[in-house]
């Protein structure tokens, strides 16, 4: 990917010397710290920490102690939680902000490679507001804001396209921050299901241009092939059936594998469909029916109308003999909340159908810190990817590029950036985190060994290089110049 200039590292010792409260689902990783802790130990902590930063970026550094006199209506505890809270921030901020220096490090910067000093600006602008919009200075991320309009065009380079989802994204959020002195963030209220005919669109160039979809689509199939290997049939459920694309790309492929498999009669196939829309869900499955009978193969279609949250395992209607496969393909991040608990409850109801396997895709990076400001910096990093990956891809002025990227990738920008509480869904983390989650909802790895065989799939994809599939203990990634964009992994329940 190209590569962007770092300036020094903001922190949020730089925000207004008033203290401002964390948001609230910051609140979770203060049992990282020890209690024991006394107050000199935070503030020497967080006072050497600014030193280091502006010792950094060449400026002298500041005693952190004096904040502490400007407060005097404050409690103690409210100090350590001030110091404890811009510690985390900075510490969540120098993690992200590592890839980039390292990837820096083996590139030109955007600057020499486009002749000026446009893409430097542009990155100091957006993490400058970023804080501002953190520590809830309105005024001065308003003026950033104003700035960065004028620089972040929608038809320009891959950074500035990307930088325009992300302006877009903290002038929505700063439009909800709750004054200094306020307590928390005032969030949003949780968007519809309904799809836009823009973003639907926009939806089915993904799949079309990008290989993202279709490479989940691609080693989801694979593993459910294998699955039919010895057995009279098999019943897979689909999590959020297609994504919401129009018809059932997915199936029909299997389909055509299984009627066409070389020696082997067919078998017969039972899919249920889980969705918001019953309706715009049968008819898909209307059309898996027919396609399958033109292939002389016994097929089945349900539909189960529900959230994921609300999913039982008697809403399947498992038969006896059946073999299930649990195929989810962008879909658990959303169950992520603040409280941990919604996905493993999910994640054990699930076991409770005893899946022959279940089919992860996922992207993989980390979305759902607890602190903005590392939020902020790991989306920018990995966007920036994927913007740049279309910039190979498409010419600038393709009209088709502008819709996938406003209607489609900067819906999910957006929701990382402005949204808080139920109304953050793009709640992506790395694969092994999911590995974790996994195994502690009683789940085991089922290794993936089809690397060269996704490789050869990659090959017959029509896109640039660039794009690469590497193994990670047992799961299939996708990157674009070596950065995870997705990532694919199997398991299985522990008792078979």
């Amino acid at each position: 990917m190209a590569c962007y200039p770092f300036p020094c590292l903001p922190t949020e010792e730089n925000c207004s010397s008033t203290f401002f409260p964390p948001f609230s689902d910051d609140r979770r990783d203060l049992k990282r710290l020890k209690r024991t802790q006394s107050a000199d130990e935070f503030a020497t902590c967080s006072g050497g920490l600014s030193s280091t930063t502006s010792t950094l970026c060449g400026g002298s550094s500041s005693g952190s102690t004096s904040s502490l006199n400007s407060l005097p209506r404050l409690q103690f505890r409210d100090h350590i939680w001030a110091y404890t809270q811009r510690y985390l921030a900075v510490e969540a901020m120098e993690e992200a902000a590592a890839a980039l220096m390292n990837d820096c490090e083996r590139e030109e910067t955007i600057a020499c490679a486009e002749g000026n000093g446009n893409g430097m600006r542009l990155v100091q602008l957006l993490i400058a507001c970023a804080e501002a919009v953190a520590c809830r200075d309105k005024s001065h991320a308003s003026i950033l804001l104003s700035e960065l309009r004028a620089d972040a065009l929608v038809f320009g380079t891959s950074f500035q396209r990307v930088a325009s989802c992300f302006v877009q994204g903290l002038s929505d959020r700063l439009a909800l921050v709750q004054p200094l002195g306020a307590v928390g963030f005032s969030g949003s209220t949780p968007k519809t299901s309904t799809v836009s005919s823009e973003k639907e669109e926009a939806l089915s160039l993904v799949y079309e241009v990008c290989p993202q979809i279709q490479f989940g689509h691609f080693v989801a199939n694979a593993l459910i092939l294998e699955a039919f290997e010895g057995e009279s049939s098999v019943h897979v459920m689909d999590l959020g059936m297609t994504l919401g694309l129009r018809h059932g790309h997915q199936w029909q492929s299997l389909i055509h594998s299984l009627a066409n498999r070389a020696g082997q009669p067919p078998r017969p196939l039972r899919i249920t469909g889980v969705g918001n829309c019953a309706e715009r869900l049968q008819a898909i499955g209307d059309e898996l029916e027919q396609y399958a009978q033109s292939l002389g193969l016994i097929f089945e279609f349900s539909v189960v109308e529900s959230t994921l949250e609300n999913l039982q395992p008697e809403d399947f209607n498992i038969r006896d003999g059946e073999v299930v496969a649990i195929n989810s393909i962008f879909q658990l991040h959303s169950v992520v909340k603040e409280s941990r608990g919604a996905l493993n409850s999910v994640l054990q109801r699930l076991h409770k159908l005893s899946p022959k396997l279940v089919i992860l895709v996922e992207q993989d990076s980390s979305h759902d810190g607890p602190f903005f400001l590392g939020r902020f910096m790991e989306a920018l990093h990995y966007y920036s990817a994927i913007f740049d990956s279309l910039d190979a891809m498409l010419p600038r002025y393709d009209t088709r590029r502008a819709k996938m990227e406003q209607f489609y990738f900067a819906e999910e920008i957006k929701n990382i950036v402005s949204c808080e509480g139920l109304a953050r869904v793009e709640r992506h983390e790395k694969v092994h985190q999911w590995r974790r989650r996994m195994s502690r909802a009683g789940f085991q790895p089922a290794p993936i060994k089809m690397l060269a065989q996704a490789n050869q799939w990659l090959g017959k994809f029509d896109v640039c290089e660039g794009y690469t599939i590497v193994e990670d203990k047992g799961s299939l990634v996708l990157g674009w110049n070596s950065k995870p964009i997705i990532a694919a992994s199997c398991w299985k329940c522990s008792s078979i």
